[in-house]
């Protein structure tokens, strides 16, 4: 169905100038990733302190790895840290020793994870495009240089990246190594197509802007480069995070091969038996190191429970409901979650045989469809279930959205006019949900203080955002936001209410998401950092430090010193008067907790002196000397 669409000349009259001259098509892109980067993951990266209670457990391990020079094994707070594997720890180490041991070396590798990726999907979605305009005979910069400026802005401002990208853990490193593995593998698939089809590019070509070399002779020993790079990128997806890192990109590549019947002929292009000697060779000799090292342990603890137990089992109590990654993606894709079902449908997936005729490079739609699908089943299957597990699905879901935006591109260079290949009221449907959508952000906002819980470890947090006018700032913006989509609907300004989100998203960042965050790092990260630091300072050579009641490692990794994490008072109190009654007794302790636990502890006076109060906790030393072996008051 044909629609009528006001295409901005001016627009379009740039966009054919820079296509006129390639060194400014670059340099605007290069400015526009810069940009988006910078306000996604950039801004602010290290000046909130660690948030509890894996970040710091990440930070310190890489610490340890810098002080010891143990490369091989993981330790926290004394005892080793089977978790994750090496090569987050190596990332964060290499930027200690460059940048010093502050928040900002600690997100830095997940923040060029998450760039890069965005910088590769940019690439690959304007090579796609640049291989449809060679296809049609035609020249439409417009087209190809908006719908990768789109595809790389909802890939980086979104929630979910947004939240990973600043988080010195190991989830945003592990989507920046595999997804762009999964687009490596695209870009190979497709190069390839190009030499077996017999076709090349006309030198001086419009396209050839953000071209691919050729890919090797059918004959070579070596898969292109773009195998050789998906390869190497699947062995940092091993070494970030085990298995995961080659399981999730080889059920999305085979489901994708199996689907066009391509299986056979792709792998003998892949070189697969090189390939997976390289991926080998990259991650087997750390984990053949660790295990030499720890042995049955860390097989137990890393393969055992933290790959098997994850899929098969609930593990810290991480269950959820069948549909809980429907909420997630919704929320943490948003508000251009609303807009999926649309992009999924119009691909028509299940006309088998359009795609099968299609040319590679023009597959590139139906590979992220199976990429984004594959990964949503995967998780879903799994009994541990966790926000972050879907993290690698959100650049799939970032190139559907923006190739349904530009189906709303003119279709040819002499009219203004678009083709779309599905109802035009679908795409009337999924806008005005938008406009409910934002119109719910909006009540949610002004009504923030009732849907917050309380933290008793922040307890004024939510007067706090009150007495700032947060809730009232986003309760606007988000009304604002509805009110224009509703009027572009009206108009008939289709190919801008993308725009209008993706705008309103970063305003809410800039001026409530950033703002809220200082908000709760200055209560409820603080006081932490504070108590560390005195810690640090009165903490004697031979003194236990025990923490009762919950377990916040940033002490461990600000102070620099282990801690006893104890996870009730009756425990920590069975704690102490072994020790009290030791012959040989230490002459005191370090108590860490919050005012409640340590009430309920009931110590005597006589015995503790309180160090100091920050926020929500305190420090406490309790001196054994001023006690009494028969007569100790700990009930």
């Amino acid at each position: 169905m044909r629609l009528n669409l006001s295409v901005l000349n001016a627009v379009e009259r740039w966009f054919n100038n820079i296509a006129k001259r390639p060194a400014l098509a670059v340099t605007v892109s290069i400015l526009w990733l810069i940009l988006i980067g910078w306000i996604g993951y950039g801004w602010h990266l290290g000046s909130i302190g660690l948030v509890d209670e894996t970040e710091p457990l990440f930070a310190e391990a890489s610490r340890q790895m810098l002080v010891t020079g143990d490369w091989i094994t993981p330790f926290f707070n004394g005892q080793t840290r089977f978790d994750k594997p090496a090569l987050l720890y190596w990332c964060q180490a290499i930027a200690y020793a460059v940048f010093g041991v502050n928040e900002w070396a600690v997100r830095l590798p997940s923040a060029l994870a998450a760039m890069g990726l965005v910088a590769l999907g940019f690439y690959t979605v304007q090579w796609s495009l640049a291989k449809k305009d060679d296809l049609e005979q035609v020249t439409l910069p417009t087209r190809r240089y908006l719908t990768a400026a789109v595809a790389a802005a909802v890939m980086a401002l979104n929630p979910q990246m947004i939240v990973w990208g600043r988080t010195g853990v190991s989830d945003m490193l592990l989507t920046g190594c595999m997804d762009s593995a999964l687009l490596c593998f695209f870009l190979g698939y497709a190069t390839s197509g190009q030499q077996a089809g017999g076709r090349r590019q006309e030198a001086g070509g419009s396209s050839e802007l953000f071209s691919s070399s050729s890919p090797p002779t059918p004959h070579s020993p070596l898969p292109n480069k773009w195998y050789l790079a998906c390869y190497v990128l699947t062995a940092g997806a091993i070494l970030t995070k085990g298995p995961v890192g080659i399981v999730l990109p080889g059920i999305i590549i085979l489901a994708f091969l199996l689907y066009l019947g391509q299986l056979r002929t792709v792998l003998r292009e892949m070189r697969l038996f090189l390939g997976i000697i390289i991926i080998l060779g990259l991650s087997i000799p750390w984990y053949a190191l660790v295990i030499w090292r720890n042995g049955q342990s860390y097989i137990d603890s890393f393969f055992g429970y933290h790959n098997v137990e994850r899929f098969t089992e609930v593990v810290n109590g991480h269950s959820a409901a069948w549909y809980f990654y429907f909420v997630i993606v919704l929320l943490l894709f948003a508000p251009y979650s609303i807009y999926l079902p649309l992009a999924i449908f119009r691909l028509k997936f299940w006309q088998r045989s359009h795609w099968r005729n299609q040319e590679r490079s023009q597959q590139l739609n139906l590979f992220a469809c199976i990429w984004f699908i594959s990964i949503f089943v995967f998780f879903t299957i799994a009994v541990t279930k966790l926000p972050s597990y879907v993290l690698p699905l959100i650049p799939a879901a970032a190139i559907l959205i923006a190739f349904l935006w530009s189906d709303l591109f003119p279709a040819s260079e002499q009219t203004s006019k678009i083709s779309i290949s599905y109802p035009s009221s679908l795409l009337q449907l999924s806008s005005w949900v938008n406009v409910i959508f934002l119109s719910a952000l909006a009540v949610a906002s002004f009504h923030i203080y009732n849907l917050l819980g309380y933290d008793e470890a922040a307890p004024d947090f939510r007067q706090n955002l009150q007495d700032a006018g947060l809730p009232t700032i986003s309760g606007w913006l988000w009304l604002v936001a509805a009110t224009f989509v509703a009027f572009l609907i009206l108009r008939r300004y289709w190919h801008s209410i993308i725009a209008i989100n993706l705008l309103g998203f970063v305003v809410f960042l800039i001026l409530v998401i950033m703002p809220a965050m200082f908000l709760m790092d200055q209560e409820r990260q603080l006081p932490l950092r504070e108590i560390s630091a005195v810690l640090a300072q009165v903490k004697q050579p031979t003194e236990e430090v025990i923490m009762v009641g919950f377990k916040k490692p940033t002490v461990v990794f600000y102070s620099h010193k282990n801690i006893n994490f104890i996870p009730s008072t009756e425990k920590s109190l069975e704690h102490i008067r072994n020790l009290a009654n030791q012959e040989v007794k230490p002459p005191s302790l370090l108590l860490v907790t919050n005012k409640k636990n340590f009430f309920k502890m009931d110590l005597s006076p006589d015995n503790y002196e309180n160090i100091d109060i920050k926020g929500a906790y305190q420090l406490t030393r309790i001196n054994f000397k001023k006690m009494k072996q028969e007569k100790v008051k700990l009930s």
